[in-house]
């Protein structure tokens, strides 16, 4: 799920992090990489822990 605006939009269900950066690609986010795979604060992860996907 993402947040844009306060308002809660499901885009999918990632099962690595190709996916979540296929799908912030996919609303326009720039450089989905850079944010994925940097760590950024800006993700929230849920559940485990941080690119660890069931």
């Amino acid at each position: 799920m993402i947040r844009i605006r306060g308002v809660d939009t499901v885009l999918g269900v990632a099962y690595s992090d190709a996916d979540l950066i296929e799908f912030l690609r996919r609303i326009d986010i720039p450089d989905p990489d850079e944010l994925v795979l940097g760590d950024s604060e800006v993700i929230a992860w849920q559940g485990g822990q941080p690119h660890q996907y069931e």
